[in-house]
């Protein structure tokens, strides 16, 4: 099976990209920003736009059968490491409402800045999705 794009309707229609690539069972997840409905990066700081961010990658997960439990592989690219770590009991905590305790292996990038400048937090990842629940969208 060639790579299938994967991009669910709640999520803005992408561009010159995919919001996932699904070939075979592993879906390679794109980075997510904290955008909203409106495409606009939701306020008030690190741990919102965790959460926003990592709520749109679990939305192309499930759009392809897939649950939190599936993820191999996360990497989040911070514009600031220190503020990322001074909240990191709160994030630790949004994950865990967002996808249990489930935690795959995972690297934290610092960078200078992230598409929106508004950003601060990218997040995409890796998912190997059981063939009994494996969704194939249509192309």
């Amino acid at each position: 099976m060639p790579p299938v794009p994967v991009n669910p309707p709640a999520l803005p229609k992408p561009s010159g990209y995919s919001h996932g690539t699904l070939a075979g069972n592993t879906l390679h997840l794109g980075g997510q920003t904290a955008l909203d409905a409106d495409m606009k990066i939701v306020p008030g700081g690190v741990v919102e736009q965790f959460r926003q961010a990592f709520t749109n990658l679990l939305l192309t997960l499930r759009e392809a059968g897939g649950r939190p439990e599936d993820l191999v592989s996360v990497t989040l690219y911070l514009t600031d490491i220190p503020d990322y770590q001074a909240h990191g009991k709160e994030i630790g905590r949004a994950w865990r409402e967002l996808a249990g305790p489930v935690y795959p292996a995972m690297a934290g990038i610092g960078c200078t800045a992230l598409w929106q400048p508004e950003a601060v937090i990218e997040i995409l990842g890796v998912a190997v999705i059981p063939e009994e629940r494996l969704v194939v969208p249509s192309p």
